[in-house]
C-alpha cells in the first residue's frame, strides 16, 4: 500500500489528501465526477488498504461545498469502509464540515450521519 494518496481538485472533482505518515485524510472541494465510480474506485481502494492496518485513532474530514447524486453512493461507501477501523477496535471519527450559511450541506451531513451507527460523526459549521 503506498502511504499516501493526492489527487488535485478540478472544477468536478475534490481534492483528495489521504496520507498514512501524517495522519491526514481529507476531501475537500466540489464533487461532480461525470462518473462517480471511476473517480471513487481509487480512493476507496486506498482506504481499504488503509483499514487493514489503521493508526490508532483516524479522523476522515470531509469538507465539500457540493455535491452531485451519483457522488453520494460513493461517498457513502468510502465512509463504510472508513467505519471499518472502529468495528477493529481502534479509534476513528468522521468531521463533517460545512460553511455555516449553507443549510443544504448541513442537511447533507445530517443525513450521512444518519446512515453510520458505529463510528463518532460530527458535524462542523466554519
Amino acid at each position: 500500500m503506498e502511504n499516501s494518496l493526492k489527487l488535485k481538485a478540478t472544477e468536478d472533482t475534490p481534492d483528495v489528501l489521504f496520507n498514512k505518515d501524517s495522519n491526514e485524510f481529507r476531501l475537500s472541494g466540489r464533487s461532480l465526477p461525470e462518473d462517480a465510480y471511476a473517480f471513487y474506485s481509487p480512493v476507496i481502494d486506498w482506504m481499504k488498504s488503509y483499514v487493514k492496518s489503521p493508526l490508532p485513532s483516524s479522523e476522515l474530514i470531509i469538507s465539500l461545498e457540493y455535491f452531485n447524486s451519483s457522488s453520494v453512493k460513493q461517498l457513502l461507501g468510502l465512509i463504510t469502509v472508513f467505519e471499518e477501523i472502529v468495528k477493529s477496535g481502534k479509534s476513528a471519527k468522521i468531521i463533517w464540515c460545512y460553511a455555516a450559511d449553507d443549510d443544504l450541506m448541513e442537511i447533507k451531513g445530517l443525513e450521512f450521519q444518519s446512515m453510520v451507527d458505529q463510528i463518532p460523526f460530527e458535524l462542523k459549521a466554519l
